[in-house]
């Protein structure tokens, strides 16, 4: 089975790796190839997260209160 893109994550899977790639960063046991290279796909994912927020904000959806997906928008 083939990995999903981060479009198609959904955004609790997209804060969690951002989270672990926070971590990552702040622990500061990666050198500065490695450190770049994870602040770029963190950059990547909060570019992703914002687009899904502001689908749902367009839709009229609140993430708060979507508990499966807006029906709306699919998000």
């Amino acid at each position: 089975m083939s990995e999903k893109t981060e479009l198609e994550k959904k955004f609790e899977e997209l804060m969690n790796e951002l989270e672990v790639i926070v971590k990552d960063l702040e622990n500061g046991n990666t050198d500065l190839e490695s450190s770049i290279e994870k602040y770029t796909e963190a950059m990547k994912i909060v570019k992703v997260c914002s687009e899904k927020l502001e689908n749902l904000k367009k839709n009229n959806c609140k993430p708060e209160t979507k508990v499966i997906q807006c029906a709306d928008c699919g998000e």
